[in-house]
């Protein structure tokens, strides 16, 4: 097991591709500190990295919000008695969809880049002095595709993911010399529930069939197939050991080849 006795925080730990990471990073041998904003889905994850065999805590977080962000170290610290290894950012929004930005609403655009860029600068900010202190330390945040090229009628969600690459490669220079790695993966579009709401309104927006939403999207991609959470859980076990060990200030795009 290529992770035997890390200890990981992950946030957005409990659904979709989060939930697929959870797993993996469990059965990979880490224990793991579960945080998102919603208790239920958080336990239910527990018991399973449980019954693999590993320990599990969860922690109800909001990840914009600085003081929950904090209690979200503090019980990890706790739990791994002083240590956090890993730190695996999975939490984020999709904010407005089929929108041209002349239509998107201020509120709207601020919300969505605090939640996916404000939400993976805190947990890093956070945990990096305990893995300054310890000098080891992997951060692997999960991004988008859409960082690396424009993507028509999302400029929000474009724009965050953008953002995330330049926090990546800054905290990397920043913190190498502490031997701490921090890397990017760049997903395309996941065979999730998030991407079956996606296709939905798309759909709804142009009055497509949502199959045909789905089509253009394998359409653009190079392998012609839809990229599977196990596809972006594999990536982050890689970056989040020893294996990439020299590996810092990266981007992993995991796509199909859409950003190509």
């Amino acid at each position: 097991m290529r992770l035997a006795n890390k200890t990981v925080i992950i946030t957005g730990a409990a659904q979709g591709m989060g939930g697929t990471i959870t797993e993996t990073l469990a059965r990979e041998g880490a224990d793991l500190l579960l945080a998102a904003r919603t208790r239920e889905p958080l336990e239910e994850m527990a018991e399973k990295v449980r019954a693999i065999g590993r320990r599990a805590e969860v922690a109800t977080t909001d990840v914009t919000e600085e003081a929950q962000v904090i209690r979200l170290v503090e019980c990890a610290r706790e739990f791994f008695d002083g240590r956090i290894d890993i730190l695996v950012n999975t939490a984020g929004a999709t904010g407005p969809i089929e929108t041209p930005v002349w239509k998107i609403e201020d509120q709207a655009f601020n919300d969505l880049l605090r939640k996916n860029v404000s939400g993976v600068f805190l947990p890093i900010k956070h945990v990096l002095p305990t893995m300054i202190e310890q000098r080891y330390g992997k951060i692997v945040t999960i991004g988008g595709a859409s960082g690396m090229r424009g993507y028509r009628y999302r400029a929000g969600y474009s724009s965050s993911k953008w953002a995330v690459r330049g926090l990546t490669r800054t905290t990397a220079l920043d913190v190498g010399e502490y031997n701490i790695n921090v890397n990017l993966i760049m997903p395309g579009i996941v065979e999730t529930p998030r991407m079956d709401k996606l296709c939905r309104e798309k759909a709804k927006a142009r009055g497509w069939t949502t199959e045909q939403v789905y089509e253009e999207y394998v359409a653009e991609m190079a392998l012609k197939r839809v990229t599977t959470p196990q596809d972006v859980a594999d990536s982050v076990v890689f970056l989040a050991s020893d294996d990439a060990q020299n590996i810092t200030g990266q981007e992993v795009v995991v796509d199909g080849g859409w950003a190509v």
